[in-house]
């Protein structure tokens, strides 16, 4: 009987502040706007709010925002813009809980993103293109990129986040690394005579970008498989901003941010877009999306700032009024916390892809493949191991299984770690 007196009991009103407070950090207010100026009509983008899943409590939203920056064409931008959602949820298991759902939502871009391409490519066509696509679920942001688009992040504490890669073969070493270990080779355009122009490129197929999806012309060294990054914000919000390449060749991350300090979604995005115009005018399309996550009890939307205001007036968009009454419990979860990063992957290398981060027994069904969950018949997949010269450990019947499409690609996707298997191979 004491012991029952001895359990703490918290008060009714209590709970239900709890309640509501949990209510408010499950679901922030999105705001967004996207502006555009159209040079090859190539740039392509997908915004969908309150998108609705089943999970094993109910009915869940998140947000969905994607660009798509063609080349070659629009056929590859067009058609990942009306696949690559379906894709990615189809390679997720329903009934998750939201954490699950969260966890799980890594996995399932890259799967998606890879399904995405492998369609594609059987359609014939030539296109390819950049992706950057955004899921945003509560406060969780989750972002896979492939190309040179890009999406950066400024939580209202201050501070620049980079949620995604440019994997341009100019300025990223480690892909030069991946296609030159897997037999490709990188190099520039050769107008003859010993001179050489314009950027790094892979060959055979003259492409400056590491990954895409499409591209089925210039090699199998140009992989589908995306960086991703996840991060939760604090439940004072931040601002994202999700632009192609021809913002980013441009303007400088803080240039972006400053230039629209204080503006609505919609304001911010047209002005981003004019200020990368007036830097070089409009030599690619140029095409920018703003997403402000914000608390729901936000202040009304400040009149534009002064120069002097700087960057306490964009902190000001996202900070919760205080109250003088609040009590102890509500400033649990009224005060903001630091952005928390929960993901990160950025290796296109398939051993890599399949240690702890993607362990050897398959998160979900048996006979799935490891890439692009594509379900597989027993018997139909091929195990990762299947060649491998540590054959005294790994045996060819062991998982994780890969589908005939994705094992073709095994070579490129396993980068300097194939080549390292070819020299041990060969001093055997």
């Amino acid at each position: 009987m004491s012991s029952r007196g001895e359990h703490h009991t918290v008060p009714l009103s209590v709970l239900l502040k709890r309640e509501l407070a949990n209510e408010k950090v499950d679901n922030p207010e999105i705001q967004h706007g996207q502006a555009s100026q159209s040079k090859k009509g190539e740039d392509f983008t997908l915004l969908k709010t309150e998108c609705q899943r089943a999970r094993g409590d109910g009915v869940a939203t998140f947000s969905v925002f994607g660009l798509f920056d063609g080349h070659n064409g629009s056929a590859a931008a067009i058609y990942t813009k009306e696949n690559l959602l379906n894709n990615v949820l189809s390679a997720l298991p329903s009934d998750l809980n939201r954490d699950e759902w969260v966890a799980a939502l890594p996995r399932a871009l890259v799967a998606g993103f890879v399904k995405t391409d492998k369609d594609f490519q059987e359609r014939a066509r030539t296109s390819g293109t950049t992706v950057t696509f955004v899921i945003i679920e509560g406060w969780v942001v989750t972002v896979a990129s492939v190309g040179d688009s890009r999406c950066i992040l400024e939580p209202a504490e201050g501070g620049i986040y980079y949620l995604s890669a440019d994997h341009r073969l100019e300025c990223n070493e480690e892909e030069r690394q991946r296609v030159t270990a897997s037999g490709g080779e990188v190099g520039r355009l050769n107008t003859g005579g010993g001179t050489e122009i314009g950027p790094l490129r892979c060959w055979p197929g003259g492409l400056c970008l590491s990954r895409s999806i499409g591209d089925m012309d210039v090699g199998e060294f140009i992989v589908p498989v995306p960086y991703v990054k996840q991060v939760k914000l604090s439940t004072a919000g931040g601002r994202l901003i999700i632009s192609s390449d021809g913002v980013w060749d441009n303007l400088t991350a803080e240039t972006a941010l400053d230039c629209c300090r204080g503006m609505s979604a919609e304001a911010a995005a047209a002005q981003i877009v004019k200020e990368a115009l007036q830097a070089k005018g409009l030599r690619d399309d140029t095409t920018c999306i703003v997403v402000d996550i914000l608390p729901q009890e936000k202040p009304p939307a400040p009149l534009p700032p002064s120069k002097k205001q700087g960057k306490g007036m964009f902190k000001s968009m996202f900070r919760k009024k205080s109250s003088e009454s609040s009590s102890n419990i509500d400033k649990e979860y009224m005060e903001p916390d630091i952005v928390e990063e929960l993901f990160e992957e950025g290796s296109a290398m398939l051993s890599e892809r399949l240690d702890t981060k993607y362990p050897l027994c398959n998160m979900f069904k048996l006979f799935v493949c490891a890439v692009c969950q594509v379900d597989t018949k027993p018997g139909e997949g091929i195990s990762i191991h299947a060649g491998s010269s540590n054959s005294g450990k790994l045996r060819p019947w062991d998982g994780p299984f890969l589908c005939l499409s994705c094992q073709e690609k095994k070579k490129p996707w396993k980068g300097k770690r194939a080549l390292l298997d070819r020299h041990s191979s060969e001093s055997d």
